[in-house]
């Protein structure tokens, strides 16, 4: 199910508890490990992290106004 959050933290905060916790061990990890310079937003109702356009200008190849996805 597809979250209608608009930033990471309010997706996280809409979690319930017990989903919650796993959501975070599994971001932590992810964050502790995203390349500099790479970014977690929101894409597809979901935690994404891209590739960003100040990085990778020519975006996503099916839609270049997109940053390119690393996870999603």
């Amino acid at each position: 199910m597809q979250s209608k959050a608009a930033t990471p933290q309010e997706y996280i905060d809409s979690l319930p508890n017990e989903r919650k916790v796993i959501i975070l061990a599994i971001r932590n990890a992810i964050k502790d490990n995203l390349p500099k310079g790479f970014e977690e937003r929101m894409g597809y109702g979901m935690l994404a992290y891209v590739v960003p356009h100040s990085i990778y200008p020519k975006g996503y190849h099916c839609d270049p106004k997109l940053p390119l996805g690393l996870i999603m």
